[in-house]
């Protein structure tokens, strides 16, 4: 089971390139948009990752432009978190145009360290407990 955020943007001038088209770049300024709505509204945010005492830096991105977005679309970014049995957070990315076709589709991962900076090979506690509250992860036998 994966859990889906929808966040819509408009895109600034700024964001446009020589071209008129987004500038390639911005589309991982997007996913972190649709990334920060996501925490925000399921209790997955850096601020709620901070509080417990760890930090999630990317550590792998991707993406695949497919159509165009221009100065002043409204579009969509689907945000899916992918469950994993690693102790990462995996999210992939559809951004959809004004027509609803996919302008954009895009992958992050993100790793736990702690406030020393070592690695988290296990689920951190309070991100178990997340899992199981969002029914991702199985009770224990």
């Amino acid at each position: 089971m994966n859990i889906k955020e929808s966040t819509t943007i408009r895109v600034r001038f700024n964001e446009t390139d020589p071209l008129g088209i987004v500038w390639h770049g911005n589309y991982i300024s997007y996913f972190e948009e649709g990334r920060e709505d996501f925490g925000r509204k399921h209790g997955l945010s850096y601020l709620d990752v901070q509080k417990n005492g760890y930090v999630t830096p990317i550590v792998e991105s991707s993406s695949k432009h497919l159509l165009p977005l221009k100065y002043g679309d409204v579009a969509l970014i689907e945000t899916t978190f992918v469950n994993s049995v690693s102790a990462k957070i995996i999210f992939r990315y559809k951004i959809l145009n004004p027509e609803g076709k996919v302008a954009c589709t895009g992958k992050t991962v993100q790793v736990f360290l702690d406030n020393k900076g070592t690695l988290a090979l296990n689920f951190p506690p309070f991100f178990e407990a997340w899992k199981r509250r969002n029914g991702l992860l199985k009770e224990k036998k």
